[in-house]
């Protein structure tokens, strides 16, 4: 499992959604009926508290919560950011 944060995703969170150097943001799962699995990723300003995983990019860090982390499984996940807005791509899936 590796998390990886583009360019262009970083400067969606600094630019469009106001976070700044040294925020915290956690990515997580939650139930949803489109995803997969009939769940979804979600994202929220937070401290971690058991991260499994994460990442600082722009001295913005990334994390996901080890109770979240079965989301990826057997998964990387690359957050992006497209016209629409931020996105997530899974690499590995079968």
């Amino acid at each position: 499992m590796k998390l990886t944060i583009t360019e262009a995703a970083l400067n969606c969170f600094l630019n469009e959604w106001g976070f700044q150097a040294g925020d915290e943001v956690r990515i997580y799962t939650r139930y949803s009926s489109g995803g997969r699995e009939g769940f979804s990723l979600g994202l929220m300003k937070a401290t971690p508290l058991y991260p499994a995983i994460s990442i600082v990019e722009g001295r913005v860090t990334f994390f996901m919560e080890e109770k979240d982390i079965w989301y990826l499984e057997k998964t990387d996940l690359i957050v992006d950011c497209d016209k629409e807005g931020i996105v997530f791509q899974f690499v590995g899936e079968d």
